[in-house]
C-alpha cells in the first residue's frame, strides 16, 4: 500500500507556526526597531516545527522522528548563533552541519546511501559550484569549513532525493523538497553574506528556509 503524507498538523500548530515565521521575515527587513521581535519570532518558528515532529502520532519510525527532531534542536540552536549582533558565524554553521548529520541519520534509515548515483554527482557539482562562485570572498579561516557544511549540505540534499527516487512516497517526497530548498536557502544566506548585496536577502533566505523545515518536519508523518 502506498504511503502518503501524514495527517495535517493542528490548525493551532498551523497558524502560530506561520506568524511566527511571517513576523521573523518581517522583522528582519524592518532594521534595528525591529530586532525585539526577531529575536522571538525566528526561534520560535523553528521550536514550532520540533513541537510539531515530536508530537507526530504516527511517524516513519522512531528513529526517523527523533533524527528529524536532533535536527531542529540544533537548527534551533544556529537561529540564535546566527541573529545574535555577535559574530557567532563559525558556531552557527557548527550547529547546521549536526543539524544535516541528524538529517542524514534519518534519510539512511530505511533505504541505501547514493543509491542514485547521478543524484549525487549533481548535487556534488552544485555544492562546488557554489564554493568555487565564494572563494574569493571568504575569509580564509573560513574556506574550509564553508567547503565541509557545502559538502555535508549536498550529501543530505542528494540523499533526500535519492530516497523519493527509491521509495516514491508522499513523506519522502517532502523531504526532498525540503532537502532542495535548504540548499536554496544556505545558498542565498552565503552569496548575501560574503558575495553580494541580495535584494531583499531576508525574503528569500528565511522563506526557503522555514518552507525547507516545514517540509523535513512534515516528513516525519505518514498514514497507511
Amino acid at each position: 500500500m502506498t504511503t502518503r503524507a501524514g495527517p495535517n498538523v493542528s490548525p493551532t500548530l498551523r497558524a502560530v507556526f506561520l506568524i511566527a515565521a511571517v513576523a521573523a521575515i518581517v522583522s528582519a527587513l524592518s532594521g534595528a526597531d525591529w530586532r525585539w521581535m526577531h529575536y522571538i519570532s525566528k526561534p520560535l518558528a523553528t521550536a514550532l516545527l520540533l513541537l510539531m515532529a515530536v508530537q507526530t502520532a504516527n511517524p516513519i519510525s522512531k528513529r526517523y522522528q527523533w533524527a528529524i527532531a536532533a535536527g531542529l534542536v540544533f537548527s534551533l540552536f544556529g537561529d540564535i548563533f546566527l541573529m545574535v549582533p555577535q559574530d557567532l558565524f563559525v558556531a552557527g554553521l557548527i550547529c547546521f552541519l549536526i543539524t544535516h548529520c541528524a538529517y542524514l541519520i534519518a534519510l539512511t534509515s530505511n533505504v541505501r546511501i547514493v543509491a542514485v548515483p547521478v543524484t549525487f554527482v549533481a548535487c556534488a557539482v552544485l555544492a562546488l559550484g557554489i564554493v568555487w562562485g565564494l572563494w574569493s570572498s571568504l575569509p580564509p579561516e573560513l574556506r574550509i569549513p564553508v567547503t565541509v557544511y557545502a559538502a555535508v549540505l549536498a550529501l543530505m540534499g542528494a540523499q533526500a532525493i535519492s530516497r523519493a527516487q527509491q521509495l516514491a512516497t508522499g513523506p519522502a517526497r517532502l523531504a526532498a523538497i525540503g532537502g532542495i530548498l535548504f540548499l536554496a536557502s544556505d545558498t542565498l544566506l552565503a552569496y548575501g553574506k560574503f558575495r553580494f548585496a541580495i535584494p531583499l536577502g531576508p525574503l528569500w533566505v528565511l522563506t526557503t528556509y522555514y518552507a525547507a523545515q516545514w517540509f523535513i518536519a512534515r516528513s516525519v508523518a505518514r498514514t497507511e
